[in-house]
């Protein structure tokens, strides 16, 4: 029995002092000491590689125009130089088919633009014309009034005469009134009264000749009166037709001149849509997804042909963040990464700076529109001045983002999880603020 209770006192040793109480003493102050450690808090958030410049994106190239391939000129994973050809096509639509078409239609182009010149030659020659017509009825004018002016000069002369005879005719009837008197009483003889009756005769037909003449005057008058009214109406006749002639020949002008544009216009697209056939690498690149295969291919105008990715890059990542954690994120703020495909020992939690293997950026733009899947788009730039992105990566490959945010003690960032607050705001550095807003 002795022998039992010596054995429980080596086994429980009630006397002797416990070794625990300076362990648990030195975890607590351990546990006291880690509490009081800085904590980076941050947001976790996924994205890929992209470009910083639009043009430095994988660009798809389309076809201009609808043909088919006549041949191909690289293929996947080729690169090629800015002006390299890609790709031949050939056509197809009937109205491009004729290999002679630029040149005839040159030829149709030449032939309206001499069109146009001979009927602005012809309308030059109508202006001649006009002018001529009316130097001619300024003349004829001229030429007709001078005869009315001589006719009345004529008139003049042939009613004094007539005046003259009339003036003799009454003296002669006078004088053979008296010889009849005197015949009748025997004074004179019959010869002297037939004499005198025959100077009246002739005196009376003088009279009569003068008249007709001043009345055929009086009729030359009018008729040249007449004639002068006429010329002013066959004159403006001729002088309208040929003006009419004129506007008709400027208005074929006017249509032909847009002949000759539209003909212009259909040569520089002929032309334009000739270089259309040889598909030419817009920059240098490597050639990715080709979308057509084989020859004689039908392809429509428009359509995806192959994509070519740029050789040069300015990488840049986009992140996608939630919308709670957007208020959190502000333009200049560190951002971490983790690419794909690189190895990384990530401290979880708040000491993201002291992981291997992780890159660092700044915030350059936060899109101000949310995504089709709920998320909003931030652009983060490559911080040069530390540790530089791998050469290797490429547009698309995966990407892990650590948001810097406030750096605060590990018992708060405990304490406000257990009671569900979220995130300080990020407080940035106002010199790099003022910078950016430069």
């Amino acid at each position: 029995m002795e022998n039992q209770f010596k054995s429980f006192d080596k086994i429980y040793p009630l006397e002797k002092e416990t070794e625990i109480k300076p362990w648990l003493i030195g975890f607590g102050i351990l546990l006291l000491g880690v509490l009081f450690l800085p904590w980076t808090q941050n947001i976790r958030s996924k994205g890929q590689i992209t470009s910083l410049f639009q043009e430095q994106r994988p660009q798809k190239i389309y076809s201009p125009i609808a043909g088919k391939i006549a041949k191909w000129k690289v293929k996947e994973g080729d690169f090629v130089k800015k002006g390299d050809t890609l790709v031949k096509i050939s056509e197809i639509k009937a109205e491009y088919l004729d290999p002679k078409l630029i040149s005839r239609t040159q030829e149709q182009l030449d032939a309206k633009r001499n069109s146009m010149a001979f009927y602005e030659q012809k309308v030059a020659a109508t202006l001649s014309q006009i002018e001529n017509l009316k130097t001619s009825k300024k003349l004829k004018r001229e030429q007709l009034t001078n005869k009315v002016s001589q006719i009345n000069q004529k008139l003049i002369g042939e009613k004094a005469e007539l005046e003259a005879n009339i003036n003799e005719y009454n003296l002669s009837k006078d004088q053979f009134d008296r010889n009849q008197k005197m015949y009748k009483e025997g004074l004179i003889s019959q010869t002297q009264y037939q004499q005198r009756n025959v100077a009246v005769q002739n005196a009376f037909a003088k009279k009569t000749i003068t008249e007709n003449k001043v009345n055929q005057t009086l009729q030359d008058i009018t008729n040249a009166k007449i004639e002068l009214k006429g010329v002013d109406q066959e004159y403006d006749e001729k002088i309208n037709k040929a003006e009419s002639d004129r506007f008709q020949n400027l208005g074929q002008i006017e249509i032909t001149r847009g002949d000759v544009a539209k003909l212009e216009n259909q040569v520089a697209n002929y032309t334009i849509r000739n270089g259309m056939y040889l598909l030419l690498a817009p920059q240098d690149g490597q050639i990715i997804e080709a979308k057509k295969a084989g020859i004689e291919e039908i392809i429509k105008e428009g359509e995806e042909l192959l994509t070519i990715v740029p050789n040069k890059n300015n990488y840049a990542i986009e992140m996608f963040v939630r919308p709670v954690d957007l208020p959190l994120i502000t333009i200049g703020q560190n951002v971490r990464f983790i690419f794909d495909g690189y190895p990384a020992i990530i401290f979880a939690g708040g000491w993201p700076e002291q992981s291997f293997g992780t890159f660092s950026g700044k915030v350059l733009a936060i899109e101000s529109t949310i995504n089709a899947n709920g998320y909003f788009r931030v652009i983060v730039k490559e911080e040069k001045s530390k540790k530089k992105w791998p050469e290797q990566i490429k547009i698309g490959t995966g990407v892990q983002g650590i948001t810097l945010l406030n750096d605060v003690p590990l018992w708060y960032e405990i304490w406000r999880n257990i009671n569900g607050f979220p995130a300080d705001f990020y407080k940035g550095d106002k010199k790099s603020e003022t910078k950016n807003e430069k």
